[in-house]
């Protein structure tokens, strides 16, 4: 088939090399979002997928938005015959939808109709999910509700991040996209609808959902730590200013914290929440580089009933 991949960030890459190594189809074009500013000198930076493209030798569109006619017009002069999409970052109307002949497939990280929308990972880490996975779809009009190709599972690990986790959903899911064009184009391959039951959205997660509330649980502590990292990364307040919370381990070694309340060992750090006491591994002051927390609490000196959490960010 003549493809026209859709996608943005890093961990569409290795889709689109998964369909670029394919000796059944062609991918003739890549649709990503515009370049962007980025870095410190904020100077514009074309995204991962556009530069993989351009390294490959294949043509490039960077519409500001999908519905845009001069772009429409270029998909229709391309004429696909299915476009797959990994992470893309637009909605796509209707008038784009209808131009391929199979349609578009979106390869998405979450068991449909399981966490629906931008963030399934992120979700699916901070609900505590044992089992995820990804599944490819046939896009429609609606939030993530096409029909489903295909799906693979992926275990959660105790000390997955979603960055660790989306990872390895990117590469497994590459062999689930490119398996879905095969079926589609050799026609063994029917879409299934989604089930009514089970639904759950997965929105955008905001800088506020990132905050720690040490009052909660020390499972629920560390599942925002490892569901927000590496982004938006999750944060809690010390002294009137944003502290970056990067990662944290349960144990059952200190108990009487209250919640948000340091003790210092000799190379460790404590902080008490709604349960029981975790430790404190790498933070991320405002304004400086991510350090020990052990060290960080050496340089601030901490006193003695000192709390995460207290007040408002500076």
């Amino acid at each position: 088939m003549r493809l026209v991949f859709a996608g943005t960030p890093e961990v569409a890459v290795p889709a689109l090399d998964a369909l670029l190594a394919s000796d059944r189809h062609e991918v003739v074009a890549v649709v990503t979002r515009p370049d962007a500013p980025a870095g410190r000198g904020r100077r514009m930076v074309a995204s991962p997928v556009a530069e993989r493209a351009e390294e490959a030798g294949i043509e490039v569109l960077k519409p500001n938005r999908p519905r845009d006619e001069d772009f429409l017009a270029r998909l229709r002069e391309i004429a696909p015959d299915c476009c797959p999409v990994v992470a893309y970052g637009a909605l796509l109307p209707k008038a784009a939808l209808d131009i391929p002949v199979h349609g578009w497939v979106n390869l998405h990280f979450s068991l449909l109709p399981a966490w629906r929308g931008a963030a399934p990972v992120q979700h699916a880490v901070l609900a505590g999910d044992e089992v995820t996975g990804a599944s490819t779809f046939r896009i429609e009009e609606g939030l993530d509700s096409g029909p489903v190709f295909g799906v693979l599972t992926e275990q959660v690990r105790p000390t997955d991040t979603s960055g660790d986790l989306l990872t390895r959903l990117a590469f497994a899911g590459s062999g689930l996209l490119a398996a879905t064009m095969d079926g589609i184009e050799d026609g063994t391959l029917e879409a299934v609808p989604q089930p009514a039951e089970g639904v759950s959205l997965a929105p955008k997660i905001s800088v506020e959902d990132a905050r720690v509330d040490w009052s909660a649980p020390a499972l629920r502590c560390d599942r925002v730590v490892r569901g927000c990292a590496p982004a938006p990364g999750a944060w809690t307040v010390f002294r009137g200013e944003r502290l970056k919370v990067m990662s944290l381990a349960l144990t059952a070694d200190r108990t009487g914290l209250a919640p948000g309340e340091l003790v210092v060992g000799k190379n460790s750090v404590h902080t008490g929440t709604g349960s029981h006491a975790v430790e404190l591994l790498w933070v991320q002051p405002q304004g400086k580089k991510p350090m020990k927390a052990a060290d960080w609490a050496r340089g601030v000196r901490i006193a003695p009933g000192e709390k995460l959490g207290d007040g408002a960010a500076a």
